[in-house]
């Protein structure tokens, strides 16, 4: 049996009212974005805002802060004019940026244990 995610994801709005229909939707999108590196997430920072106010406008922004084990935080940020919108291409490229980074990580880790290997006899 698989085990649960304890991811934290952490969602904040300002200059609005969070509504649980936002509070969820933006959960189950980073769940389902950022499963396959659960194991390397420390916690996902959301801050969901309204710039303009009631002037609207493309001025939902979603921020999105993943903290990595061992690399750097990946920082995404949208604006549109739907906050789920935003939420969704938000955690869409969260999702493949966090997949590079970790990519890269095994990348890195492969080649340096080539680099240590013996050489090998002809």
């Amino acid at each position: 049996m698989k085990k649960e995610s304890a991811m934290q994801i952490h969602i904040q709005s300002q200059s609005f009212t969070l509504t649980d229909a936002l509070r969820e939707h933006a959960e189950h999108r980073l769940r389902f974005g950022l499963s396959h590196a659960s194991d390397h997430i420390r916690r996902v920072e959301v801050r969901l805002s309204d710039i303009n106010g009631p002037r609207g406008g493309a001025d939902k922004r979603c921020s999105i802060v993943v903290a990595l084990e061992s690399l750097p935080d990946v920082v995404i940020e949208d604006i549109e004019n739907d906050l789920y919108v935003a939420i969704d291409r938000a955690a869409d490229r969260a999702s493949r940026s966090v997949a590079r980074c970790l990519e890269r990580k095994r990348e890195h880790v492969a080649g340096s244990r080539q680099d240590l290997s013996p050489p090998q006899a002809d």
